[in-house]
């Protein structure tokens, strides 16, 4: 699936609206970009899944910061979270295409 990088200017349209699953990570993380490559070969069997990343060490962050006060406790690399409409509904830490479809056949069938 493709994989949209967010920047501060495109974070608040991207989750707003749908299922969007957001990665966390770092350009330094070596378990980031693994997971970025598994997603990117990943066939979901839930077409309306958006996916896209956010690299926070990337200036021009803040305001995604400033509206998601949870960052600052996350302290494992990759992060996920899954978005509907806005609405944050999953948060969990690391990989693997097998516990993302698990989430999201409880979530959104």
């Amino acid at each position: 699936m493709p994989i949209e990088i967010l920047d501060g200017k495109s974070w608040e349209d991207f989750l707003s609206t749908g299922t969007a699953l957001l990665m966390l990570g770092k350009t330094t993380c070596a378990s980031c970009n693994e997971w970025t490559s598994e997603l990117d070969g990943w066939e979901s069997t839930h077409p309306q899944l958006k996916i896209a990343k956010i690299l926070l060490d990337q200036p021009g962050l803040g305001r995604f910061k400033i509206a998601h006060p949870w960052v600052a406790e996350v302290d494992m690399l990759p992060w996920n979270v899954l978005f509907i409409d806005g609405e944050i509904v999953k948060q969990w830490a690391g990989s693997g295409t097998s516990r993302l479809e698990n989430r999201l056949a409880r979530l959104i069938g």
